[in-house]
């Protein structure tokens, strides 16, 4: 599985670390996007996975690809982007302005404040990642970037300590703007269904080889799982989230098909078997139904 790297992401930006940054625990550094554009080995941000947490103030048309969401950006945007989940960033034109930062996990868990980043509202698999926002906003969080930028040039010998701090608000205000019902989840036992069916599903994932093979595949498997008949779990799935239990499995499959389509050099048979198709025809007609293309025409 090609997953881009701390390491892959310098090379492809052309952009040197920041001296003393390996001194620390974690990594963290913020850009410029307009340089980066500019130089560019870079604007289109390939339907990858990363090595590494990023969050991204971005102003510029652009259209989004994040899981099995797409979003069409008209001004300003706040993206949130996890090692977890793939995503796909298309500018629809030539002016693209902003800042992004990109860190890993042990730059925050090892702080004094020993945030888990997965255990954060703002980075959960079916969470709200991508946020449009007013001038206002826009300009209240690029002040945050502007203080991280000047900050990691700065000779001053607790900045790593600032920035976790600039980090953390950056986060929080993300989290500011999620939906009321993803800060506070319901208690119910119909909503407790359903947060422990999204974490099974996303534990089958990612696909690292062509000999792993998905446990689960079916409804029933997951209901099975959970010790609930596949008739409660369609329910209160449908409930919680409008989709079926089916539709949200499938979903996710053709998710990461799309990935071991574009990021790996597998055959078609090793990616149908290891996403639990008996035969590369049932793959086929599978991956058509939900994207209009072929395993083939899409890798392609």
């Amino acid at each position: 599985m090609a997953i881009i790297s701390l390491e892959e992401f310098y090379d492809e930006t052309s952009s040197l670390m920041p001296k003393g940054i390996n001194k620390e625990i974690g990594h963290f550094n913020v850009f410029k996007i307009e340089d980066l554009v500019s130089s560019s080995k870079r604007g289109v941000m390939p339907y990858n996975r990363r090595a590494y947490y990023k969050i991204s103030i971005i102003s510029g048309r652009n259209k989004a690809e994040y899981a099995d969401k797409v979003i069409d950006i008209e001004k300003n945007a706040l993206l949130f982007a996890t090692p977890k989940v793939p995503y796909h960033w298309l500018p629809q034109d030539d002016k693209q302005f902003g800042y992004f930062c990109i860190f890993t996990d042990e730059f925050l868990i090892h702080s004094k404040s020993g945030v888990v980043l997965d255990d954060l509202p703002i980075f959960n698999p079916g969470g709200y990642p991508i946020f449009q926002l007013s001038d206002e906003e826009t300009e209240e969080i690029t002040a945050i970037f502007k203080k991280m930028y000047k900050e990691l040039a700065s000779d001053y010998a607790y900045k790593y300590d600032l920035l976790r701090n600039y980090l953390l608000e950056l986060i929080h205000y993300g989290q500011k703007l999620q939906p009321a019902t993803a800060l506070y989840p319901s208690h119910t036992a119909s909503a407790r269904v359903s947060s422990l069916f999204i974490e099974l599903l996303e534990r089958q994932f990612p696909i690292d080889s062509p000999h792993q093979k998905l446990s689960l595949r079916t409804a029933k498997d997951y209901a099975d799982r959970l010790a609930v008949h596949v008739n409660h779990l369609n329910k209160v799935l449908k409930e919680n989230t409008g989709r079926t239990t089916t539709d949200i499995i499938s979903s996710r499959i053709v998710q990461e098909a799309k990935i071991l389509l574009k990021q790996t050099d597998w055959n078609i048979s090793e990616i149908s078997n290891s996403l639990g198709f008996e035969q590369v025809a049932h793959f086929s007609n599978f991956f058509r139904k939900q994207t209009s293309f072929a395993p083939v025409a899409f890798r392609a």
